[in-house]
């Protein structure tokens, strides 16, 4: 199985970077620069498992796991900000995300996480 990765942030140089930091271990990425882009990219391409900052314009990461958390089937989605407050981790919690991470984020620290999620929910192994 080819694990498809959906990152979400509007700064376009974090996600090249998160792309590049993910790109050696056999996923297909995919990238959006809000969640209204990030919805559009879900309802057309099998994601497996969704990054999403929380702070962005039009549709906030939040707003899509609200979304997601609705949908049959398991997909684990990480939620990820600079910005982090408690009422935004309960939320995030209660909808069932996979991970919460505060930014910066250790790019090591995010390659386990991402590589777990996928695992755990699809007994995935990296290339």
């Amino acid at each position: 199985m080819i694990a498809n990765v959906l990152i979400t942030d509007d700064d376009a140089g974090y996600r090249e970077t998160l792309c590049d930091a993910l790109s050696r271990r056999g996923l297909n990425l995919h990238q959006a620069k809000d969640g209204d882009e990030a919805l559009a990219v879900i309802e057309r391409e099998p994601i497996h498992l969704a990054l999403l900052d929380v702070h962005m314009p039009r549709v906030t990461g939040l707003e899509v796991i609200r979304v997601l958390s609705e949908r049959p089937g398991p997909m684990p989605y990480i939620l990820m900000s600079a910005m982090m407050d408690e009422e935004i981790e309960r939320e995030a919690a209660r909808m069932r995300a996979y991970k919460i991470l505060h930014k910066p984020i250790r790019l090591k620290v995010l390659r386990d996480i991402v590589c777990g999620g996928l695992a755990e929910t699809y007994g995935w192994r990296p290339s």
